[in-house]
Order: C-alpha cells, then sequence, then structure tokens
C-alpha cells in the first residue's frame, strides 16, 4: 500500500503535468508574472464554470474575504455576523476592518451556520452576514438571503471549502456555491479542491458597481496607473498560479467527484458503529448518492461518540494515518477573539463539536486499499 497522505498533492499533479508544465514554462518565458494572459484566461474561464459575471482574482483567501467587504464599505463598528465553528480567517478580516464580529453557533448535522442563531443576533447594527460553506457543502443560502433581504444586509459567502458544490433551491434551481450572495470570496490555497502550488484567492459577484470596485482595491485603488481613486491594497494572483489553475480548473468536477466517491466508500465502511456519525447532508439531500452534487468534500469529517477522540488521532497517527481536527477550539474561545458579549448557552453545539469531530484523508488519489485499512484501523480502536 502506499503512504497514506491528508492531501496527495504530488499523485495529483503527476496526472495533468504534460499540460501543466508548458504552461509554467511558457509565463518564465514571456515573463508576464503579474497580472499576465493566463490571469486574465483563467478568469474568464472561472466565471463560465461558476455561472458568475465576475470573477475578481487576487493573492489569498483571506484577502478575498477583506476586499469583499472592503468593497461593500462596511465602517468601523458595523456588526457582522458569522459562525463559530470555522477557521480564523473568517472572524480575523472582521477584526482587522474594526468591523464588530458577532459569533453564533452552527448546526449539528451539518456543521453549518445555525439560521435561528443568526435571526437572534441580528440588532440595528448589523450590516452582514457571512455563512462559511464549511467541510464543502453550502449553508441554507435561500433563508440566509431571506433574511438579509427582510434586514437589508449583505451577504458575504466564504466559498474557500465548497468551490464547485452545487446548491439548490426549493424550486429545484441549482447555482454554484459562492454565487448566491452579494459577493462570494474563495481560497485557492494547495490544499483546496482547486488548490494552486502557492496562495491565491478570488472575488465572486454578479454586481457591476461592485465588481468595478473590488478590482481597483486589488490592485492598491489604482484603475489607471498611479492614479489611486479607492483605498486599496497589494493583492494580485500571479501568472504561474493561474497556470496552475487552469490546468486544474477542467477537471475540478472529476476531482470533487473522486472525493464524493471516497465520502461514499468511508460512509460504507464506517456504518453500523454506533461511536461515529459520518457526515451528513444538508440542501434537501437524505444521505449521499452517487450523483451527490451538494457536497464537494474539502473535509470527510465524523463525529466519535463516547470516544476519546485525541486518543484515536494519536493512534491513527501512530499507524501512518494522518488526520485533522477542524477546529479543536471555537472562536469565541481564542484569546484573539473572546469577548464578554459571549454566551457559553449560546454555542452548545459549537463546543461539543470541538471535542467529537476528526477529518480523515481526503482527496483525488484515495485508493480502496488505503480507505480499508484506515476505517479498519478506527473501527478496531472503537472495539478495543
Amino acid at each position: 500500500m502506499k503512504k497514506i497522505q491528508m492531501v496527495d498533492l504530488k499523485g495529483q499533479y503527476s496526472r495533468i503535468k504534460e499540460t501543466l508544465d508548458p504552461a509554467i514554462q511558457e509565463i518564465i518565458e514571456n515573463t508576464a508574472f503579474i497580472n499576465g494572459p493566463k490571469v486574465h484566461e483563467f478568469q474568464k474561464n472561472l466565471e463560465r464554470y461558476l455561472g458568475v459575471k465576475h470573477v475578481i482574482p487576487c493573492a489569498n483567501g483571506t484577502d478575498a474575504l477583506q476586499i469583499a467587504m472592503m468593497g461593500l464599505g462596511l465602517k468601523p463598528g458595523d456588526e457582522v455576523i458569522t459562525a463559530d465553528f470555522t477557521f480564523a480567517a473568517t472572524v480575523e478580516v472582521i477584526a482587522l476592518l474594526q468591523l464588530t464580529p458577532v459569533l453564533v453557533d452552527v448546526n449539528q448535522d451539518d456543521f453549518n451556520i445555525d439560521i435561528e442563531a443568526i435571526e437572534k443576533a441580528i440588532t440595528s447594527k448589523t450590516k452582514a452576514i457571512v455563512p462559511v460553506h464549511l467541510f464543502g457543502q453550502c449553508a441554507n443560502m435561500e433563508a440566509i438571503m431571506e433574511i438579509a433581504k427582510s434586514h437589508n444586509l449583505f451577504v458575504i459567502e466564504d466559498n474557500a471549502q465548497a468551490i464547485g458544490a452545487n446548491y439548490t433551491y426549493s424550486n429545484g434551481n441549482k447555482v454554484k456555491a459562492g454565487t448566491i450572495g452579494h459577493v462570494g470570496a474563495t481560497s485557492f490555497f494547495p490544499s483546496k479542491n482547486l488548490g494552486c502550488y502557492g496562495d491565491g484567492g478570488a472575488i465572486f459577484t454578479n454586481d457591476d458597481e461592485l465588481a468595478h470596485t473590488i478590482r481597483g482595491i486589488v490592485n492598491h485603488g489604482m484603475y489607471e496607473r498611479y492614479h489611486h481613486d479607492v483605498v486599496g491594497v497589494n493583492s494580485r494572483l500571479d501568472s504561474i498560479q493561474a497556470a496552475v489553475l487552469d490546468a486544474k480548473l477542467p477537471h475540478l468536477d472529476a476531482y470533487n467527484k473522486a472525493r464524493q466517491t471516497a465520502a461514499i466508500k468511508y460512509n460504507e465502511a464506517l456504518k453500523g458503529i454506533d461511536q461515529i456519525i459520518t457526515p451528513k447532508m444538508s440542501n434537501g439531500c437524505i444521505t449521499l448518492c452517487d450523483n451527490c452534487d451538494c457536497h464537494v468534500f474539502h473535509q470527510y469529517t465524523l463525529r466519535v461518540i463516547g470516544v476519546d477522540r485525541d486518543a484515536l488521532a494519536g493512534h491513527l497517527n501512530a499507524l501512518g494515518i494522518p488526520c485533522g481536527i477542524y477546529y479543536p477550539i471555537p472562536l469565541h474561545k481564542q484569546k484573539a477573539y473572546a469577548d464578554d458579549r459571549y454566551d457559553e448557552a449560546d454555542f452548545t453545539v459549537t463546543n461539543k463539536l470541538t471535542r467529537e469531530v476528526i477529518s480523515l484523508p481526503m482527496h483525488t488519489e484515495l485508493d480502496d486499499e488505503q480507505i480499508e485499512y484506515i476505517t479498519s484501523t478506527i473501527i478496531k480502536f472503537i472495539n478495543g
């Protein structure tokens, strides 16, 4: 059996090497390293794939979130509601812009932001909601957009973990994750479903005026060289990273399908184990099926009940099985974001999840032998 990786980027590279290597070499030879033709080519291809009017590439996913908020004109003191159970980047940019983060609990089944908690948290100072499409499937965007409309709020989708996932409205219409709110942001960090070989990110919107503003912000506030019309930042996707992403983009659906197939095999192997809760579907799905398009499994995250999660993680690591705990500490308990406003009673699900979750290897190159070894090792540990 080949060595198990949490993410097997080398194996994935070997499949696109013949396409990717010449594309990178071309950029080296033409020296168009920043804002070169390949960046614009990737931008247009991603717009077509997502069905969105505007993709604005940038330097990383954290910048994408920050620039989206800057583009919306949010002001210091404005309240922004987001999920407590997520990576710190989501709340980090809120704090950096001197906005007020308002953390709320998540759903137990799909780990996404709780709709009732959003409604409870809205005040006269609330200006935006940032749903995080955690682990690869969308939050309840139909309900979130209804709340936003009724309270005149912006919606900024944190789509760093769900690119390529579909969201299905109650009327059956499907749209791509990240294209539903007023603006969406994504990361192209190497381990993402669509990842480059360094840092990268992008902002999505169907709003022409907002897209124009954001295009200036990413480039020092310039629309014309040395004319600074808005306060901006230096956040540009370089051409080599764009070449990597453009080589991978035609394979994204296949990459996501491979992840879904691996998840189905994990589910089958682990079913019937009382101490294990496998990932639950949202968006109207009852269970994970062969034609699933709502969950792209950036992570395959279990909940373990009545099991020493940390001991299990140590056992897996000792046997050559990498795993992750996403996330071990809620944001409201992090030193940087702790606030006397928060009541522990409002975070019962998040606090529980941080003790129960464990993520297994998930990538495009997983094979049946590896999945069998991983799952049998977990079952043996649980059964003692």
